[in-house]
């Protein structure tokens, strides 16, 4: 037997009681509806199954991903009628495997309208595009008679600019409430996150938050609700003395001042770090920041230790990982900071 493999130098810490708090702010800013949990991409990257077993635990009977095999994985973990499959039957296989392990597909056009049907499928959902341009079926084919076939369960549609005070949002409100009178339906749904916030016109049925209940801040108005979840951790693997002149990183794009202690932390962009944290990002330890020095390289990133001289080679370092000062600081949305997170870091 080949030996028991060491604990990796990376670590994803997942704060469960936020998790599960962020969904009760959500369910209970939803008013009548009930809210569901986006679980697509892993979960945003914090793992899909964990955290699916956790927020059905809280409450949560609705849950949406984007592909069939993110489904599949979860089969075990919730109920196989509480997952909805955003992207729908691309083909009878699709069909087949829902119909046989209860999946419900989200329709988003007449041609899987007519997939669905000819593998006699039974309850599903349905996308309306409003507005947005992606996936979801015209207002103008809602009349078509393959449509009136279907068992819908949840009539969805999706906002596009929720996050920002536009007429789009009244806009895309008022064409999903005029395609609930064009289709049969269980329940409606249409507010994302940010959609939350907008208040109980767009609440319908469900609500489906996504990157809120991972520790984002669509809207402002939300920040007091939401706590962080998600916190990346990652190991000194090394530390340095440096003097007055001596360089950092590739390309020399930081110079010392004068003498400081350094750590080369085993992180880089190819774990979800990226380049644009070079110079700007941070680690804390203890409550000490420790900025990033220079670039940021594949598997390595510098910090300074100078204000910090208890740590050394094989202590952990917390990366300042709040969302919304996260994206401010790096330019990167607060989804991206999340599902750019790389595999190394254990789920």
């Amino acid at each position: 037997m080949p030996p028991e493999l060491p604990p990796p130098p990376l670590r994803l810490t997942l704060d469960t009681d936020a998790l599960v708090a962020n969904w009760c702010a959500l369910d209970r800013l939803s008013g009548a509806a009930s809210a569901g949990a986006a679980v697509k991409a892993d979960a945003y990257g914090l793992g899909a199954r964990r955290v699916s077993r956790v927020l059905h635990a809280a409450g949560c009977r609705d849950f949406f991903v984007a592909h069939w095999s993110e489904a599949a994985n979860l089969l075990d973990v919730v109920p196989a009628q509480e997952i909805a499959v955003l992207h729908g039957p691309q083909s009878p296989a699709d069909a087949t495997f829902a119909r046989e392990t209860g999946l419900r597909p989200v329709i988003n056009s007449l041609h899987q309208a007519r997939i669905w049907h000819e593998a006699e499928g039974g309850l599903c959902d349905l996308m309306v595009d409003t507005g947005i341009n992606r996936l979801g079926l015209p207002l103008a084919e809602l009349a078509d008679p393959v449509i009136a076939g279907l068992q819908v369960d949840v009539l969805h549609s999706h906002l596009a600019s929720a996050d920002e005070e536009l007429s789009q949002n009244e806009t895309q409100r008022a064409r999903w409430i005029a395609a609930q009178d064009h289709v049969q339906h269980r329940r409606a749904s249409l507010a994302n996150s940010a959609g939350i916030a907008l208040g109980p016109a767009y609440h319908g049925d469900l609500t489906r938050p996504g990157i809120a209940l991972y520790g984002g801040v669509p809207r402002a108005e939300m920040a007091s609700q939401i706590r962080q979840v998600a916190r990346p951790e990652a190991q000194v693997i090394q530390t340095k003395e440096l003097e007055a002149g001596d360089q950092v990183g590739y390309n020399a794009t930081f110079t010392a001042n004068g003498p400081m202690r350094i750590g080369v932390v085993s992180l880089g962009y190819a774990d979800g770090y990226l380049r644009c944290w070079s110079g700007k990002g941070a680690m804390l330890a203890d409550g000490v920041r420790l900025t990033v020095l220079g670039r940021v390289s594949m598997d390595m990133t510098v910090i300074d230790l100078t204000k910090a001289p208890h740590v050394g080679e094989g202590d952990w370092v917390t990366l300042d990982y709040d969302l919304p000062a996260a994206s401010r600081l790096s330019g990167l949305s607060q989804y991206e900071l999340l599902t750019a997170l790389g595999r190394r870091f254990p789920r």
